[in-house]
């Protein structure tokens, strides 16, 4: 599927009435999180199965797509990017490699501005190549005034947990309990659950120290696999 075809039946699959709903679910409205963006409201299972057809579409291209106005055009920018990176390694010249591809993600940030495309890209990108280079970026990115920055940091992670990692994540949370936006909380909350699935006594531990001054979602979201009775402890701690 050539670029030209990809955007053509990205237009004949999208759905006028799911944009609608899909707008509102996102909150475009003045002042909310995703104010002004632009929908043309097509699935996700959609636009996950249309990915693994193109493959004539070039890297520049890709990041155009990427840098378009309409949300869903992003998102497939977003499948591309994580699909290329799958395959990509540095010495097949068929694809480009990890490192570029990893650059031209952080040199874009302003475009992976939704919760939904920042789920989809940061752990199997950043995180897969967090997980044997340093990981002084996530610091970085954890002190940007950037919302979707910072829930690239923390997201990323994900990988790192995975894989038995939970330092990072501990470390980021921390400096992330007084951030004022509650899409981070529900990161961060997110995280710290799927640290107790690999590991409880370290989620338990991480609580007893900073329970009392996490935001409430945040806790709810950390300890939401808890037994009813844990769970009202909890919140009775906060």
């Amino acid at each position: 599927m050539t670029f030209p075809e990809l955007k053509a039946t990205l237009r004949a699959i999208a759905s006028p009435k799911r944009a609608e709903v899909t707008r509102g679910f996102f909150k475009t409205g003045p002042g909310e999180y995703s104010e002004g963006d632009k929908f043309l409201g097509i699935r996700i299972p959609d636009l996950r199965a249309l990915a693994k057809k193109v493959d004539a579409v070039t890297f520049r291209q890709v990041l155009s797509l990427l840098r378009s106005e309409w949300h869903e055009e992003r998102l497939m920018a977003l499948l591309l990017m994580e699909r290329r990176f799958e395959r990509a390694s540095n010495d097949d010249s068929k694809h480009v490699d990890r490192e570029e591809i990893v650059t031209a993600y952080l040199s874009n940030t302003r475009w992976v501005n939704n919760w939904d495309l920042v789920d989809a890209s940061a752990p199997s990108i950043l995180g897969t190549w967090l997980l044997t280079r340093k990981r002084s970026l996530l610091g970085e990115l954890v002190r940007s005034e950037n919302l979707w920055e910072r829930r690239i940091a923390i997201v990323s992670t994900l990988t790192l947990i995975r894989a038995g990692e939970f330092r990072d994540t501990l470390r980021l949370t921390e400096k992330l309990l007084k951030d004022p936006e509650d899409l981070m909380h529900k990161a961060c909350g997110w995280m710290l659950r799927e640290v107790g699935k690999k590991d409880r006594q370290v989620l338990i531990s991480f609580l007893e120290k900073h329970a009392h001054k996490m935001p409430r979602t945040m806790l709810r979201y950390a300890i939401e696999r808890f037994p009813q009775h844990e769970h009202r402890l909890w919140l009775a701690v906060r």
